[in-house]
């Protein structure tokens, strides 16, 4: 059998795991990228230009860079950030590089396929919409409701989380993206900032109607059971999965993938499989932590977790 078309949505650290392990099993891989992010060298670049935030982009290119010494060379100076007292502090020199395509006028999509081709990435990279978009989500904090807006805000607001909203909402997709969808073996959303990263990308109504609609596998991967402050903190994996079906009730996945930290607790243990399976889904789970992570899973775990799914979809 020919390598499974991979369609991988997310953002950030938690999509550059995902790629990195999938590359391993199939080169047709395309990442569809979260594109509201406001902090650091994305968001000052956005302050400056009318840009998508380069970051979450920057980072899926140097995942899917080849193997040979080409590959890695420039994937590791698209990651390089400059250290001084001015303005370059802090800004990747993969940041800086899209945004020059993409303020001479150059179509951001073949923005990103000019730098692939210099990478000579594995797949492809997509912004999840057609524009550059911001959060904003509503917390619940002593009883009293407050509304954050920005990415790197929501990221760091203590409170229960209640709702999330783009700006502009109901952006169109790109049909690239939608195209990808389309004709993909597998779907996979996750892990990563839940808020931020992977729920957005439920707020594309174009987006979610391709994945409803999709025959494709489709695997949720859920985060780990950390401790980190701010964001989904605190709230249990049967959370995770409730605030996908709230924005996407008709979304069902083939897979929920969950770390061993996730179900130590019996009783948690039979509500997460019980959950995932009346939705129709299988509950896998593993021990996928990097040793010595609070929060980042291991990439070599991971890429046998997808073997063992491409078994199963196999005999499927």
């Amino acid at each position: 059998m020919s390598s499974p078309r991979v369609v991988a949505l997310g953002g950030g650290h938690g999509l550059f795991a995902t790629l990195t392990s999938l590359r391993s099993l199939t080169s047709e891989i395309t990442a569809i990228v979260t594109v509201a992010d406001n902090g650091g060298s994305s968001g000052r670049l956005r302050e400056e230009f009318p840009i998508f935030p380069p970051g979450d982009l920057r980072m899926a290119l140097a995942a899917l860079c080849s193997d040979d010494e080409w590959g890695r060379s420039w994937a590791e100076i698209m990651q390089y950030r400059f250290t001084s007292d001015g303005p370059l502090d802090g800004h990747a020199v993969g940041n800086l590089l899209l945004a020059a395509l993409w303020d001479r006028d150059e179509d951001p999509i073949e923005g990103l396929d000019r730098v692939g081709a210099l990478l000579k990435v594995v797949g492809r990279v997509l912004p999840m919409a057609g524009e550059p978009l911001d959060i904003e989500a509503i917390f619940l904090d002593q009883g009293e409701k407050k509304t954050v807006r920005g990415q790197k805000e929501v990221a760091t607001t203590t409170g229960r989380f209640e709702s999330v909203k783009l700006i502009p909402e109901n952006p169109k997709a790109r049909p690239e993206a939608l195209a990808a969808i389309a004709q993909a073996d597998w779907i996979t959303m996750g892990p990563g900032s839940w808020i931020s990263s992977v729920l957005p990308h439920l707020l594309v109504p174009e987006q979610v109607i391709a994945l409803s609609n999709s025959p494709a596998k489709k695997i949720l991967l859920l985060n780990l059971d950390d401790v980190h402050t701010g964001e989904f903190s605190g709230r249990s994996a049967l959370d995770h999965i409730a605030a996908v079906a709230k924005l996407a009730p008709e979304l069902s996945f083939d897979f929920v993938v969950a770390d061993t930290s996730l179900v130590q607790d019996p009783q948690a243990a039979e509500l997460l499989g019980e959950k995932v399976s009346t939705q129709g889904g299988e509950l896998l789970v593993g021990d996928l932590r990097l040793q010595g992570s609070a929060n980042h899973h291991d990439t070599k775990k991971l890429t046998s977790l997808f073997a063992h799914i491409a078994g199963k979809t196999l005999v499927g």
